[in-house]
């Protein structure tokens, strides 16, 4: 018995020697009450160094490496390692966790820091990524995520000064932080040339956005914004590892072992060299560094924590050391003081004083110390070395007595003798040398019996024996002195060990688990006076185990506080502590024993010290002595409720059976039935393995569940109103303290809660995600805000939910038992308890964690024969209810029991609606209320208990066990249901709902049938026999038994019932004669089990299935097989059809039908509907007959799993369906076609999206098949090969210049504009002007703001505000990537408030990922950014009512729906919408909780509820011939109408989620916009379609779509397809897909283009005009159009009507020449547009085309690698003079010289080539080259723009660039979109950022992407400012940047680039 329970003695942390100062930093500061707080292994220390005590927490449970401190400095953030590491908020004065911080890093937690207000925690993991974190830590919620770096970052800080910004610091970084809405964006420091480049180790922050850190080599470097400013060289010698902000300034520690103070400006106080102090010494280097006052606290990396008063500065004072470095293994305690000895593997040997706690002696040794002991006088103190020597010391004075080496491996383990004559040492080479003592250390013998290494050594009391253990665990004995071993086991046995501390031996067996081989108990100590046992081990625990422990697994009490490995432990002198050690965390813990009797004392003590440390699981919590468990708690722990197939599954099983249905499902397949069902009554409750499921409601009406319904049942009236939101079984039910809402928990693979009203049965929330397989238990709390729920995985998790809305508060590990109740205390709000399988646990919330600690039992009280299973608590007193099927009620302290009722069939009141099967039935659930007692039993009976005696049956079902046989009377409205229960009941399905008869069956049954003139009643039975009864009676009539398996069908013959045919599992079908009780035939034939049978209606032919899938016929009554042809079976007459295979039913078989059955069927007498019901729960009807595969249906769910079987009842007016597991008989009431349109039905739908076709139109075709490129995975436009110029080797020219030259000077590179001697360069572009708006696969994206003034649409990456009267517009350019959609919200709380979405990819939550970014449309204030895990992309945002919530939509293949409250960024709800693309999800304008959702082949109407959404999807069912199309647009309307555009042109319009009418040909194409007026309710329709006199695309309607005036769009245009409506006073906003956004007005319908833009395809040309402010872009859409930048305007376009690729001014300005995608190249006349000549002598696309500065030539350059020369002063035939031979590449870019000699070329393989004009001859000579003056500079290739090419280049390139005419600044664009600002010329590599503007604000150059941005360098712009005199000749010098994009692209941006 001694061992199966754990010791009841205690052990409680009394003192922790040791600071943590190696690997960590930053970790020592002051509390508000002047404590110091630290930590150490695992232990967070407050230190109050007046009253030298400590207080200890230990929530953590590994090693402890990062801490903050709250400003208030009361709380404390500590962060530690491990797989799955969290952080813990604790309070500093109580020691207590307030919130724990988890499930986000791995492998630890890296820096902590709380922000100004300290509302917010931000952390640093450890991770690859090294991911930051931000937490609202109160709530335990992380409010911000994004990786961090791709190296180690060492520091993070709030900047106090300013909010939502943080710097970090790391290996060779600095990052500056913005946090804004759920997105953490960082910009890395620049270094410039202030600075080296190097690692930062720490940071502070201070005023006017200043930023100080310390660097590795000493110095201090000082931030501005994100440039440093300046450095303060030599702060420290080496690295700073700490810097401290505090009111004074600051103070910073180094590894010099120095502190410096500084004032707030950084300017120097004082230093304090700690090394030159009296307690200094040298390699002294400081960690951590904290000032306060005039004190300074300081840590070091040998673990000594300082304390400095700044006057005294000389003398620190040492307040805590202990070990460093190595590990720590030795320990010994003096045999007579209160002393414990440690030695290190740092060379020092410390003496500890456990009465004062603190250190009295230190000695360092030369080599490492693995092991210590004392003699037993306590005079020599003996240290064994790794080196395998050992040496003795006097304890005293720590003088040497002797050094002895003998072995050359380490000593592990030596030990004197109990007389003091002799010390045994053990080695590693194992070996045990024995010495004399008083002869100086001779050796006096040695043991060598082991074959491992020596761990452990003890003697025996009297000195003669020894015992070892060795590395293999052996345990051997020798005698002494000489070292024999002793192998009798005899000589052994009455031997006294002095000492126990050997880990193996049959005293301790019990230490070790029962079926493990580990090794890694590390060190034991016996104490014999308490009779307990001390153990540690490798995982950082001490146990506490009863002495001697013989068996193994015992029982014992756990403690943990160490980290790792603790290497040894030992009980001080006087048995009153435990000393044990930390091997890796240097760490000497001291525990206070506290015994048996000081317990009762011991209940007293304050919190922190409470005795309830650390009871394990595996403690002794789980006695063995208690009696066994009561076989229905044994059942029930059994029950699992894992499926094979979740419903949740399913979409994701159709999607796999996807190609199979296609090939089924080319014939037209029927309609569903126009009948449907609704679930009238239910009968059964879910008893046998639920408990406390049953309430009153607030009205007096009873709610319960069974299966997957919640019942609501009103016993006045006997009616059933049922909640079906659960799709499985309802485990567990509970009701708010209103008594309103009703909270329910279900199965599933993530199962959800449902809270409900039972007044509308409608969902309030719905909460899941943190539970698995199921929900046991749930219960409100007092207050009705939160709920605590329990799972049924197998940890049992609690978790705890604020229900409204729907957060997860805190979540915990319940137990590894099953638990059955959980309960929130109604009196102290924060405090639970859970009771289940031996086992109680009392939790109260802390932030995210619960914690539980025992309470002591206070007494037990005898209520019932067997288990308790039910109590309520009344205002005074209980009542209790039990197996033995009694109500108790008892008084309020349970003292004595005031009244007993038994449930017995006797007491049963008149009223009764059934029969009570048995007396004293085990009660499951207990409630009061309006007088009675409620009662619920095992046996499936709702009873109410009249106070006074009566009892009234309400409701009752099947007991447990399947429930499979069903049959209803051929004439009236009664059914027969028979039960592995072992009863016949027979129901009642008229109003009055009972059950009207029940007998008792000797076996279960499994069918069952009425004869047909109803007075008999068959039953088959489970034994293979089978009776019939009397129907009325039950009486037997007659039974036979002739088979052994169990019967599975009986069938009496049409007519008469002349023959009853039997059908049985071992596959033959028997038929008897009812007159004569005869067996007259057999059928034989099948090859499985028989299923169900059917008669026809002669009664002469029987169909049958069989569990082999057959369909067999046989003719009665000798049972002969017939062979029937499939189409004559339709023919057949059948008197019943409840087949479930043939041709007639092939429809009912689901695409999966490999994972489910159909297990039943029925036909109406009508033969017109067909109803199944299959092993997913479902009940299904279907038009009969249902050819060809998968028939359309109406699903409805209410069973939870398999219907084993369904009726119709005589007259079809119901249907009866069994639930086989949930035991529970629905009925439900037929409703023919016409009748349902007063009441929609919420559960039908179908099961396949249907086939037809939901229309085509190319646009949406395009639209839906378009994939976005990320600009951050960017890959080249241009076929490139070869090597980069920057990663090309420099050939050395022969000619290398010497340094100083007296050669003449080089000419100038470029020909510039000589703008006088001061050339300036441009120092910065802003943006000016765009030209463009994306219409072509975006919608509803352009908007009126301040009544209609302005239009707010986006192009590229960019939201464009834009005046309607001036043209002028400003920008939000804060999105790096394509935005996709753009609204605004319309709440006038939030006026002029724009959301946009953007294109990304959502690998991690880094700066690509897609986001939506919330913005204020007048000042581009960024007011929230959302990062999302839409990867892909957002395609389509929507506000709500209230403006707060914001509804997204994904890109990614499930096209997620997520709602978010966009203020405080937070996520609340998100699910898959739809498998194929959803265009637009729109808020209900009226709503914050309702929107509807369209996309391809389907309208879905969405609620939010808490954090769930749920959908349902649109019904077409009541208008004939109404087909679901791809829809395309929303609007809205008053009593809940919505209206949806389709491909068709249609507009479909719905009530609620049901299709009421259609808008027919509303449109002639694709209605693609809708857009309701708010202030009138009008709405605006925008289509495609070719104006015509009485159409046009955009029309305006009334609110209820009737009537409608057209108006038609003047564009010139053959169809005109509009993409975007908005509606302003008296006017229209329409946007089309041509990239056009026109102003209609409502009044005279005229037409204003308001913006134009290019519309397909990359716009690759761009040419600027040499004198006047005009320039050209050229497309692949074909045209070429001519823009005005000081009007804001597209002046001219001209259709070539082929894609162009390049185009060019003349010199003069007269000319433009274009060249053209198929290889031909026109020139036109500027004045009049025509074609002056043109010419095709290519196959392939023209890529440059240059005019020479003399205009004599043009020179054409295409993708056939080269280049030809025209003449143009021959005239327009354009004859080829020459071209250029061997171009390695295609032609990117071409610029002649500045005297028309020389042409550069720049070639697709990266090399650039000099040519001669006209003659074509390659020039190689680089000198000469080098003396060419250009006219122009467009390459990207040469030395002299070697510096554009960036580090970054391996995906992307640079595809263009332009010299201004200055010569001095050089502008490229990127496959990247970055447009980037250098010197020129720049031949350095990677020229460093000072020079490189970077410009974020145009990030779409995006070639992959769509949009594409023209750029001009407009430097007349910039000159003029300065020098107005200037003539006309700069123009002439204006020249393009071409630049290209996407084939997806139709905009042009023309951007200026100017100087500010």
């Amino acid at each position: 018995m001694a061992a199966r329970s754990a010791p009841s003695c205690h052990l409680r942390l009394e003192w922790v020697y040791g600071y943590r100062g190696h690997q960590c930093r930053n970790n020592l500061y002051y509390t508000a009450a002047k404590e110091i707080v630290y930590f150490v292994a695992g232990v967070g220390v407050v230190y109050s160094p007046r009253e030298h005590r400590q207080k200890f927490y230990r929530g953590h449970s590994d090693d402890i490496i990062s801490l903050a401190l709250h400003p208030e400095r009361v709380l404390v953030a500590t962060g530690q390692v491990g797989k799955e590491p969290y952080i813990c908020i604790w309070d500093s004065y109580t020691v207590q966790t307030i919130s724990v911080l988890k499930d986000v890093h791995t492998h630890g937690i890296a820096c902590l820091a709380f922000d100004l207000d300290g509302q917010r925690l931000v952390s640093v993991g450890l991770d690859s990524k090294n991911a930051v974190c931000v937490w609202d830590w109160k709530r335990g919620k992380m409010l911000s995520m994004a990786p961090g770096h791709t190296d180690r970052i060492f520091d993070i800080s709030w900047d106090l000064y300013q909010p939502n910004k943080l710097v970090s610091c790391g290996v060779k970084h600095i990052k500056f932080w913005s946090l804004c809405g759920n997105a953490l964006t960082p910009k890395r420091g620049v270094f410039g040339k202030t600075g080296d480049l190097q690692t930062i180790l720490c940071l502070a922050c201070a005023r006017d956005e200043l930023t100080y850190s310390g660097a590795l080599n000493g110095d201090i470097y000082v931030w501005k914004g994100i440039n440093l400013i300046r450095t303060i060289q030599g702060a420290h010698a080496a690295g700073i590892f700490s810097m401290n902000a505090c009111e004074e300034g600051f103070a910073t520690g180094g590894r010099d072992g120095c502190i410096r103070l500084w004032d707030l400006t950084f300017k120097p106080i004082t230093v304090i060299d700690l090394r030159e102090t009296d307690q200094g010494y040298k390699g002294l280097s400081v960690r951590s560094v904290c000032w306060r006052g005039d004190h300074i606290l300081v840590g070091t990396q040998d673990s000594e924590i300082f304390e400095i008063v700044v006057q005294e500065r000389n003398k620190p004072f040492l307040i805590m050391q202990g070990h460093c470095e190595g590990e720590l293994w030795a320990l010994a305690v003096h045999p007579t003081k209160p002393l414990a000895v440690t030695g290190s593997d740092d060379r020092s040997v410390r003496i500890w004083s456990l009465v004062d706690h603190a250190l009295i002696a230190r000695c360092n040794m030369e080599e490492p110390i693995r092991c210590a002991a004392v003699n037993a006088d306590g005079i020599h103190l003996a240290l064994g070395m790794k080196d395998g020597s050992f040496t003795v010391l006097r304890v005293r004075d720590m003088t040497e007595v002797v050094h002895i080496k003998d072995r050359k491996e380490a000593i592990h383990e030596l030990k004197y003798s109990p007389d003091g004559t002799y010390l045994a040492v053990g080695c590693n080479d194992s070996s045990v040398d024995i010495y004399g003592v008083a002869q100086r250390y001779k050796k006096v013998g040695e043991c060598l019996g082991s074959l491992s290494f020596i761990t452990h050594l003890d003697w025996s009391s009297d000195s003669r024996y020894l015992q070892t253990n060795d590395g293999n665990g052996k345990r051997l004995f020798y005698r002494m002195p000489g070292g024999k071993e002793v192998t009798s086991t005899e000589e052994i046995k009455g031997v006294h060990w002095a000492s126990w501390t050997c880990v193996s031996g049959l005293e301790v067996n019990g230490i070790w688990p029962k079926y493990s081989d580990i090794n890694d108990i590390n060190s034991v100590d016996g104490n014999y006076i308490g009779q307990v046992l001390v153990t540690a081990d490798d995982y950082g625990i001490i146990k506490l185990f009863r002495y001697p422990c013989l068996r193994k697994g015992a029982k014992f009490r756990k403690y943990i506080g160490h980290s790792a490995h603790v290497t040894n432990v030992r009980w001080s002198h006087d048995y009153q502590w435990v000393i044990s050690i930390g091997g890796a965390d240097h760490s000497v813990f001291q525990w206070k024993f506290i015994p048996e009797r000081k317990l009762k004392d011991a209940l007293h003590i304050a919190p922190q010290e409470s005795l309830a440390d650390s009871h394990s699981d595996e403690s002794d919590s789980d006695l063995s002595d208690v009696p066994e468990l009561d076989s229905e708690i044994e059942q029930e722990t059994q029950l699992t409720y894992r499926r094979q197939v979740y419903k949740e599954d399913l979409p994701q099983l159709k999607e796999q059976c996807k190609e199979k249905q296609k090939s089924a499902t080319s014939k037209r397949r029927e309609r569903a039935p126009g009948n449907s069902i609704r679930l009238h009554f239910v009968h059964g409750y879910r008893g046998y393995d639920c408990r406390s499921n049953l309430f009153y409601t607030q009205i007096g009406e009873i709610v319960y569940h069974v299966a997957a319904v919640g019942v609501i049942y009103n016993r006045q009236q006997n009616t059933q109103r049922f909640y079906l939101g659960h799709d499985d079984d309802i485990l567990c039910l509970t009701i708010h303290p209103l008594k309103d809402y009703v909270a329910t928990g279900q199965v599933g693979r993530d199962p959800s809660i449902h809270i409900w009203d039972t007044e509308t049965i409608k969902p309030l929330s719905i909460l899941k995600g943190h539970h698995q397989c199921g929900i046991s238990a749930v219960d409100f709390s007092a207050d009705g805000k939160r709920l605590a729920s329990v799972g049924i995985d197998d940890s049992h998790t609690i978790v705890l939910w604020d229900w409204k809305k729907g957060e997860k508060l805190s979540i915990a590990r319940g137990s590894k038992d099953k638990i059955f109740v959980v309960k929130m205390n109604p009196y102290v709000p924060d405090k639970l308890i859970t009771a289940g399988i031996k086992h109680m646990k009392f939790w109260r919330k802390a932030g995210d964690v619960c914690i539980w600690r025992d309470i002591f039992l206070v007494k037990t009280v005898k209520a019932h024969d067997g288990p308790v299973f039910s109590m309520h608590a009344l205002e005074k007193g209980f009542v209790t209810g039990g197996k033995d099927g009694i109500i108790a009620l008892w008084d309020d302290s349970f003292e004595r029991c005031l009244k007993t009722y038994a449930i017995k069939r006797a007491a049963l009141a008149p009223g009764s609606k059934g029969l009570l099967l048995e007396d004293n039935p085990s009660i499951r659930a207990i409630s009061l209320g309006h007088g009675h007692i409620l009662v619920g039993t095992k046996n499936g009976e709702i009873l109410e208990v009249d106070k006074s005696g009566p009892i009234t049956l309400l409701v009752q079902g099947h007991m447990e066990g399947e429930v499979w046989g069903l049959a209803t009377h051929p004439y009236l409205p009664i059914c027969a249901t028979v039960s592995d229960d072992k009863t016949l009941r027979i129901w009642d399905l008229s109003p009055s709902h009972c059950m009207l008869a029940v007998r008792k069956l000797k076996k279960g049954g499994r069918c069952c049938c009425f004869s047909p003139d109803g007075k008999a009643l068959a039953v088959g039975l489970n034994d293979g026999s089978f009776l019939m009864a009397n129907a009325d009676t039950l009486e037997d009539l007659v039974s036979f038994h002739h088979r052994k398996d169990m019967i599975s069908d009986i069938r009496f013959s049409p007519g008469s019932g002349k023959y009853l045919a039997v059908a049985s599992h071992d596959s033959f079908i028997d038929i008897y004669n009812v007159m004569s009780s005869k067996r007259v035939g057999i059928c034989k034939g099948a090859t499985s089990y028989i299923t169900h049978i059917d008669w026809d209606i002669r009664g002469k032919l029987l169909q049958v299935n069989t569990g082999a899938k057959e369909q067999l016929f046989f003719e009665a009554p000798r049972g002969k097989k017939q062979t029937i042809p499939s189409v004559e079976v339709e023919k057949i007459a059948w008197a019943s059809w409840t087949s479930v295979l043939g041709l007639c039913c092939e429809g009912i078989w689901p695409v999966i039908g490999e994972v489910t059955d159909v297990t039943t069927s029925c036909l109406t007498s009508d033969k017109m509907v067909l109803a199944t019901g299959d092993d997913l729960g479902f009940v299904k009807l279907f038009r009969y007959p249902t050819k060809g595969k998968f028939g359309k249906f109406k699903r409805y769910v209410a069973h939870s799993t398999h219907v084993t079987n369904v009726r119709w009842t005589y007259d079809d007016s119901m249907l009866v369906t069994l639930g086989g597991t949930d035991m529970s008989l629905m009925v439900w009431t037929n409703e023919m076609e016409g009748y349902r349109e007063k009441r929609p039905c919420d559960s039908e739908e179908s099961d396949i999206d249907s086939e037809e076709d939901g229309g085509y139109d190319s646009d949406v075709t395009r639209e839906n098949e378009i994939s976005y490129t990320i600009r951050a995975l960017s890959t080249n436009i241009r076929p490139m090969f070869g090597i980069k110029p920057h990663l090309q080797q420099k050939e050395p020219s022969t000619d290398e210049r010497p340094p100083v030259s007296r050669a003449p000077p080089q000419p100038e590179k470029l020909q510039t504009n000589n703008v006088g001697k001061k050339k300036r360069p441009i120092e910065d572009l802003v943006l000016e002007l765009v030209f463009g708006y994306r219409g072509r696969d975006c919608r509803n994206n352009v908007h009126y703001l301040n009544d209609g003034d302005d239009i707010i649409y986006h192009t590229a990456s960019i939201g464009i505000l834009h005046n309607v009267a001036t043209g002028s517009q400003s920008f939000y350019q804060e999105h790096n990537d394509d935005i996709l959609c753009l609204t605004v919200n319309q709440h006038p709380k939030f006026i002029n408030i724009v959301a946009t979405g953007q294109v990304g990819d959502s690998a991690d939550m880094s700066a690509a990922a897609p986001s939506i970014h919330i913005w204020d449309a007048m000042n581009k204030q960024t007011l929230s950014i959302l990062r999302c895990y839409h990867s892909k992309g957002v395609c389509s945002v929507s506000f709500s009512a209230t403006g707060k919530l914001l509804l997204s939509v994904g890109l990614d293949p499930e096209h997620t729906i997520t709602i978010w409250r966009w203020q405080e960024g937070a996520k609340i709800a998100s699910r898959a919408g739809h498998n194929q693309r959803i265009f637009v999800a729109e808020f209900r304008p009226d709503s914050d909780t309702q929107f509807v959702s369209v996309g391809v082949k389907h309208v879905k109407f969405w609620t939010l509820a808490g954090r769930a959404l749920l959908s349902k999807k649109g019904l077409l069912s009541t208008l004939e011939d109404a087909r679901m199309q791809t829809m395309l647009a929303i609007a809205f309307g008053a009593n809940n109408l919505t209206f949806t555009g389709t491909i068709s042109g249609d507009v479909c319009v719905w009530k609620d989620h049901i299709l009421c009418r259609i808008v027919a040909r509303a449109h002639n194409g694709p209605v693609f916009a809708m857009y309701t007026t708010l202030r009138d309710g009008l709405i605006v329709t925008g289509g495609k379609e070719r104006p015509s006199k009485e159409g046009g695309a955009v029309k305006l309607w009334d609110q209820e779509l009737r009537r409608c005036r057209a108006f038609r769009l003047e564009t010139g245009q053959a169809t005109d397809c509009v993409r975007s409506v908005c509606r302003g006073k008296g006017k229209i906003l329409v946007g089309t897909r041509n990239a056009e956004i026109i102003e209609v007005g409502e009044k005279n319908a005229a037409c204003n283009i308001l913006v134009n833009g290019h519309v397909d395809g990359p716009i690759w040309g761009l040419a600027t005009h040499p004198s006047r402010d005009f320039f050209l872009s050229a497309a692949e859409d074909g045209t070429v159009r001519l823009w005005d930048i000081a009007d804001k305007k597209m002046l001219n376009k001209v259709n070539l009507g082929h894609a162009a690729r390049t185009v060019c001014y003349s010199p003069e300005g007269d000319m433009v020449a274009i060249g053209m995608k198929n290889g031909e190249f026109i020139i036109l006349l500027v004045s009049s547009l025509k074609i002056w000549g043109k010419k095709r002598d290519r196959r392939c696309a023209i890529h440059d085309i240059r005019f020479s500065p003399d205009s004599r030539y043009l020179a054409v350059g295409s993708s056939e690698n080269s280049v030809d020369f025209y003449d143009l002063t021959l005239g327009p035939t354009l004859n080829r003079i020459s071209y250029c031979k061997d171009i390695p590449s295609f032609v990117i870019q071409m610029d002649f010289s500045a005297d028309s000699r020389y042409l550069q070329v720049s070639s697709g393989c990266y090399k650039r080539h000099v040519y001669e004009v006209p003659s074509g001859k390659h020039l190689m000579d680089h000198a000469a080259i080098d003396r060419i003056t250009w006219a122009t500079w467009t390459s990207i290739l040469g030395d002299e723009v070697l510096g554009i090419w960036s580090r970054h280049a391996e995906k992307a390139d640079v595809n263009c660039a332009c010299v201004s005419h200055s010569g001095i600044s050089l502008v490229t664009g990127d496959d990247f979109g970055m447009v980037k600002l250098f010197d020129f010329p720049c031949p350095e590599k990677f020229v460093s950022l000072c020079f490189v503007y970077y410009y974020q604000f145009t990030p779409n150059f995006d070639v992959v992407s769509s949009a594409l941005f023209l750029v001009y360098l407009k430097c007349f712009v910039l000159v003029s400012k300065f020098f107005p005199k200037l003539s006309k000749s700069v123009y002439s010098e204006i020249k393009a940047i071409r630049n290209k994009s996407s084939p997806s692209s139709n905009t042009v941006f023309g951007t200026i680039l100017q100087k500010r």
